[in-house]
């Protein structure tokens, strides 16, 4: 029987070269055969799908290497760094549960499960156990146990998120990753050892302490730390909320869907999310001079919907909104700059015709009747329609909704007492288990993925292909205005993920492995995996969720 195999290794679509190996060899041997530093090869696609270095190769295969200085090398290296820190923590804290709480910047923050605020000598400590273990250059091993052993290692490592949730994963086998004496459940691949962990620092923030990691396009040092207190206090706001209804975690959801006490916890989610809209409507009314609340927030993030629900709390009020989304200002695609790869750059300010947008806002404040424009997108044009015309009176309070709303460029004729801003991102508070958390960009990236497919008849690749342009504009135009809210409202709901994967597994089963896009389906299928389903007929129909999945009470 032949038991070779023929790999074809290629960088950046260009093949490297060609070779017959016997089945079962390791990534780790051939390497070397890419022709670059090995030590930025984090991991490897594997006729597209993310696989560490220790992996064997069992069939032919297209092998490429995911360097330290892209997203998939970031994202191994920061699930390796956070593996560190856990270890770190169970040889320092070994009777203390470690618990990640959500991203701030580029790095996560922790506390520990003691009740009171971590010490200066505490994140000492931890860091000089993680520099130790570095320089040790420990291997980091990925094995598979029965689910009875890592029930057990879990129990005894105080894991308990971690253990609750194996509850709802009842599979022969479990994979675990182990660094030293402590193991954890594995979540991907993951760098081959410790002594690649060299960047990072720990720093003290409120009570507990961010763990820094540099960003994909420098890998090799820390970006300077820019705060952002009022995101922080939004997400602390939410976390002492799930703890004190007892939901913090995937196996917390399950275990409401499993007891069948979901239809009450949907009731209380969006209950709880409504309240904070009426307590937004109610800081613009007290502001007293707001003529234009201006909303903004990243893709997914539900800015439609919440434009509509606020409109309703003001009309509660005695106020009657008006509602025009930013798109409509949108110049024309043959006027919208390009950005560096010669396409047309929809995500800058530049892409709306901002002179008349301030126009129209002048004379609006003034009593003066306008005619907004409208834009179509299948032909990329402006136009005007005579039934679109408005006029503000008195008791009338405008809603502008679209990415730039926190940027003062984008309306410096406005005065600033006449303006009210909110910033709208899908805040879930929500961790996977003790030491993996729920990335909000992961959340708006599903809910895209599932409208995009119902509305727009896009599959999942389509959606994931355009993601990263999608991310890098919000991180020049949205993320670094969020300061300048007034408000902001976490759109997040903690059921929705398990509404969502009803929607989203099957379209990205559908993603081949000949398509680029197959990894990272493959990583929000197992992230989805560890949530029960909720049947979308429980959503009710004035849901944020409800933009996403159809069925909703709203016209949009």
């Amino acid at each position: 029987m032949n038991n070779t195999i023929f790999i074809t290794l290629k960088y950046q679509e260009k093949e490297i070269c060609k070779k017959e190996v016997p089945a079962g060899t390791q990534v780790q041997s051939i390497i070397d055969d890419f022709k670059m530093d090995s030590s930025t090869i984090y991991a490897v696609l594997i006729n597209n799908e993310l696989c560490p270095l220790d992996s064997k190769i069992k069939y032919s295969s297209v092998i490429e290497p995911v360097l330290n200085n892209t997203k998939e090398g970031a994202s191994v290296y920061r699930r390796s760094l956070c593996l560190l820190l856990a270890a770190a923590a169970h040889n320092i804290f070994p009777k203390t549960r470690l618990l990640v709480g959500h991203s701030l910047g580029h790095g996560y923050y922790y506390t520990l499960d003691t009740g009171k605020p971590i010490e200066a000598k505490q994140i000492t400590a931890l860091g000089r156990e993680m520099s130790a273990l570095v320089k040790k250059d420990i291997p980091i091993t990925t094995s598979e146990i029965s689910w009875q052993q890592a029930a057990e290692l879990f129990e005894k490592t105080g894991l308990t998120e971690t253990r609750k949730q194996l509850n709802f994963n009842c599979t022969p086998s479990i994979k675990i990753n182990t660094l030293d004496t402590f193991s954890d459940l594995y979540f991907g691949p993951l760098v081959l050892s410790t002594g690649v962990l060299k960047v990072f620092e720990l720093m003290k923030y409120g009570d507990g302490f961010l763990l820094r990691f540099p960003k994909s396009s420098e890998p090799d040092k820390l970006a300077s730390f820019k705060d952002q207190p009022k995101l922080f206090e939004i997400y602390s706001k939410y976390k002492e909320w799930g703890k004190r209804i007892g939901v913090t975690s995937a196996a917390s959801i399950n275990q409401i869907i499993a007891e069948n006490k979901i239809k009450d916890f949907i009731e209380i989610t969006e209950t709880f999310q409504q309240k904070n809209i009426s307590k937004i409507a109610s800081q613009i009314i007290d502001k007293g001079s707001v003529k234009v609340v201006l909303i903004a927030g990243p893709s997914s993030s539900g800015k439609t919907t919440s434009a509509k629900k606020l409109g309703l709390e003001l009309q509660a009020m005695g106020y009657q909104p008006k509602i025009i989304s930013l798109d409509n200002y949108y110049i024309g695609r043959d006027k919208t700059p390009l950005d560096e790869n010669g396409k047309p750059d929809y995500e800058c300010l530049e892409a709306l015709d901002v002179k008349l947008l301030n126009q129209n806002l002048v004379d609006l404040f003034d009593g003066k009747t306008v005619n907004i424009p409208s834009y179509d997108f299948h032909t990329g044009t402006s136009y005007f329609d005579s039934d679109n015309m408005l006029t503000l009176k008195e008791n009338e309070i405008l809603i502008l909704e679209g990415i730039h709303g926190l940027n003062d460029k984008l309306t410096p004729k406005v005065p600033a007492e006449y303006k009210f801003k909110i910033y709208l991102s899908a805040l879930t508070q929500l961790n996977l288990d003790d030491h993996n958390r729920v990335s909000t960009s992961d959340n708006r990236l599903i809910r895209r993925i599932v409208r995009d497919n119902n509305f727009r008849g896009k599959p999942a690749a389509g959606t994931i292909e355009m993601w990263p342009s999608v991310t890098k504009g919000e991180e020049l135009h949205i993320f670094p205005f969020q300061n300048n809210a007034d408000a902001i409202l976490n759109t997040a709901l903690d059921y929705e993920l398990s509404v969502l994967r009803v929607f989203a597994a099957p379209l990205l089963r559908q993603v081949t492995p000949l398509q680029k896009e197959y990894a990272e389906a493959r990583r929000l299928l197992s992230f989805l995996e560890n949530f029960s389903t909720v049947a979308p007929s429980a959503v009710p129909n004035r849901s944020i969720i409800r933009e996403f999945i159809g069925g909703s009470a709203f016209k949009y």
